[in-house]
């Protein structure tokens, strides 16, 4: 575990250093440990000044969620922000609706008891850029954290943003989409563009020979 010191030193290291921040890729033992819970570490400045560069990288990239990690600061902090700018059969296919920016700290989320549902699609990330395979996840969870000024969040998220949630919060637990995902889905994003753009994997899972949720 880095100390507070330590921590907040790395943060001004990377804040001194131009926009957009390097996103750490597949590999970087830092995607791989579970971040450390965000208690103060950094002082309320360095704190805002972290989260509006995390802010820019992520818009720079594009993407659609930025973890901590993702920047090499081990801790549980992710920023979730999604316009949705799809076509209508995209959005009612994929539950893909606009997602306001937001800030969740020391996130954790659960299946809804009342729909333990999980749904299959592509998706990629941006510490492994080039690739996207299909991931079961659940359509509904419930999300606990704080936001940026500590206010307590506890909220069921739904379709799109959900999936952006568990992501996110995956990656301040050291786990990759990969590990999610069906092996034989992996896609490089030409292939996707060109083969497998429908609004849903199901022509991809009947070609490439990998398997859907039942009930997704």
């Amino acid at each position: 575990m880095s100390t507070p010191a330590a921590l907040a030193d790395r943060v001004e290291e990377l804040l001194a250093a131009p926009l957009p921040l390097p996103i750490v890729t597949a590999g970087d033992p830092v995607l791989r440990r579970p971040a450390e819970r965000y208690d103060g570490q950094l002082t309320a400045a360095q704190l805002a000044r972290l989260i509006a560069a995390m802010r820019d990288t992520m818009h720079a990239a594009p993407g659609v969620g930025l973890a901590a990690p993702q920047i090499g600061v081990p801790l549980r902090i992710a920023l979730l922000e999604d316009p949705a700018q799809v076509p209508d059969a995209v959005r009612t296919a994929r539950g893909r609706v606009p997602l306001p920016f937001r800030v969740l700290v020391n996130p954790s989320y659960e299946p809804v008891s009342a729909d333990p549902r999980r749904v299959g699609f592509f998706e990629g990330c941006l510490s492994v850029p080039g690739w996207q395979a299909v991931v079961a996840r659940y359509a509904r969870v419930r999300l606990r954290a704080l936001d940026e000024q500590g206010s307590p969040v506890d909220e069921e998220v739904a379709g799109w943003p959900a999936r952006i949630v568990q992501h996110e919060t995956d990656h301040l637990d050291g786990t990759l989409y990969l590990d999610r995902a069906e092996p034989r889905s992996l896609t490089s994003q030409e292939a996707l563009v060109e083969r497998w753009s429908q609004p849903t994997p199901h022509t991809a899972a009947g070609e490439l020979g990998f398997s859907l949720p039942v009930d997704g």
